[in-house]
């Protein structure tokens, strides 16, 4: 793995205002949104975060030599359609959670329906925002045609599907997350390949086309497009790895959002399946593919490789 010259904190100090300032614009619409439905979306879409995927946009476009400016556009999408998925995962029906960032989450701050409302309204924003500012209109299609995809019932919203269906699995047989180490002798291998499949869609398809915009908009070629793909792949099996570990090791203050609840409502999880020791280790190899997989981009991909790494020691 090339050694990494730039560190995580500095591309968040960097880059990190520009973003914000990019969501702000976007949200402050017309006369015609509701003040409230315009704070609850502000609400949830402004709140503190790392930004990993607006980021990927930009570290994407600047690795394939790209402007930052031209590739906002399509980084405020994809923070768009993460935020609206947070609103709907959080809300009773999904994940049920009260806390997100440190802040209580869009149902507990406003209401139900308003949450529901924010999340709706921020889906067709960020498709607004790509079709309206992406250039050339060529472009602009084949950027809200992947992210459409990566969203959508194959991927995003299919991948949390299955979630939520594999968690009522276990609850109705009564496993919960600390015995599936019992039984992966016998299923080990069907357990770890519906985990992979659900976070490939669930988690890693947004990472994914997070770094294809961005690539796209800085009119990467075929073979730039696979190795940010093969980069993404891995890089979303990280994430994911990481977060199952911290739901596990760290506390609710660390996290800003309620931790231990995956076990409690028998979720397949990494540790659950590998335990603590093996995912970690599964985590560091996929970072040393997915740097391994943008080694030909050389130094313009050193953002891309301080985010790995830090996507992997992140503490909350």
């Amino acid at each position: 793995m090339q050694n990494v010259t730039l560190s995580f904190t500095e591309i968040s100090q960097s880059l990190g205002p520009l973003i914000d300032a990019a969501l702000d614009a976007r949200t402050q619409l017309g006369d015609g949104c509701p003040a409230r439905l315009r704070e609850a979306m502000r609400y949830s879409l402004l709140a503190p975060g790392k930004r990993i995927r607006p980021l990927l946009v930009l570290l994407a476009a600047r690795a394939c030599g790209g402007e930052i400016e031209s590739a906002m556009p399509a980084a405020c999408a994809v923070e768009m359609i993460h935020a609206y998925s947070l609103i709907h995962d959080d809300l009773p029906a999904m994940d049920d959670d009260d806390l997100r960032r440190g802040q209580p989450t869009c149902h507990k701050a406003f209401d139900e329906a308003t949450a529901i409302l924010a999340g709706d309204a921020l889906l067709p924003l960020a498709f607004e925002t790509l079709a309206r500012e992406i250039e050339p209109p060529a472009t602009a299609v084949a950027c809200c045609v992947a992210l459409a995809q990566a969203a959508g019932a194959c991927n995003m919203a299919g991948g949390q599907a299955d979630d939520v269906e594999a968690g009522k699995r276990n609850d109705e047989c009564g496993i919960m997350n600390d015995e599936l180490t019992n039984i992966q002798h016998s299923s080990f291998n069907i357990h770890h390949s519906l985990l992979e499949s659900i976070h490939h869609r669930k988690t890693g398809a947004m990472i994914r086309v997070s770094l294809r915009l961005g690539a796209m908009v800085a009119g990467a070629d075929e073979v730039e497009l696979a190795a940010l793909d093969e980069y993404g792949r891995r890089l979303g099996l990280v994430f994911q790895i990481t977060d199952d570990l911290l739901d596990v090791q760290s506390t609710e203050v660390e996290m800003g959002k309620r931790t231990g609840k995956d076990a409690r409502r028998g979720k397949l999880t990494f540790p659950g399946i590998l335990g603590l020791d093996r995912s970690t280790q599964y985590a560091r190899q996929l970072v040393v593919e997915a740097c391994r997989a943008v080694a030909g981009f050389g130094p313009q991909a050193d953002g891309l490789r301080a985010l790995a790494q830090y996507v992997l020691e992140r503490n909350r």
